[in-house]
């Protein structure tokens, strides 16, 4: 299908058993049932030093960087699952999101502007981790991504699934109509 909305999947968790990898996996599943070709990545497979402009001028963007930017730049949109830590993001999301938002000066945030994107989180905490939606938010707006409003936190996450899904049906229930929105929204940009 020529126009069939392109989605890049992941969590800012780089944890082997990340709640927020968990959700992420479903919310994965939900965008191929919503009709999208869905590239599921694992941060912990795209290992970046920490951005450093001055390694940028010396050597360019690191194999890892360029492979993370391709796949955002051939995506239409994002579904992110971030963890909370100390009520932000962590720093190997921030990290990623750094890399891949260099580009050439032709190409201005090329792997991110005009892309859409739903924010979720999984915390144990009552919260569900919520407080970093706000910063990924912030940081995804003001690099050209159209941000849905919709957003999921799902708190009590070490009991929150079960066999790749949400347990609670109302969750679930949220996170397929959140994805079809996103699914839907990014359908009418391309």
């Amino acid at each position: 299908m020529a126009n069939q909305v392109k989605l890049a999947v992941f969590a800012g968790s780089l944890r082997a058993g990340s709640y927020n990898k968990q959700l992420a996996r479903a919310a994965a599943v939900v965008a191929e049932k919503a009709g999208a070709s869905v590239t599921l990545m694992d941060l912990k497979d795209y290992p970046m030093p920490v951005y450093n402009q001055d390694d940028e001028t010396a050597s360019g963007l690191p194999e890892h960087a360029k492979r993370f930017q391709d796949v955002l730049r051939a995506s239409h949109g994002f579904i992110i699952a971030s963890p909370e830590y100390n009520s932000s993001i962590p720093g190997g999301l921030k990290n990623a999101i750094d890399w891949a938002s260099r580009s050439a000066p032709t190409e201005p945030l090329v792997a991110f502007r005009k892309k859409t994107a739903l924010l979720l989180s999984a915390s144990p905490g009552n919260l569900g981790g919520i407080r970093s939606l706000a910063t990924l938010r912030s940081i995804l707006s003001n690099i050209g991504t159209l941000v849905l409003s919709e957003q999921l936190a799902v708190p009590r996450a070490h009991e929150a699934f079960v066999d790749g899904a949400l347990k609670d049906p109302k969750q679930q229930a949220t996170l397929e109509r959140f994805v079809a929105e996103l699914v839907r929204v990014t359908s009418r940009l391309l």
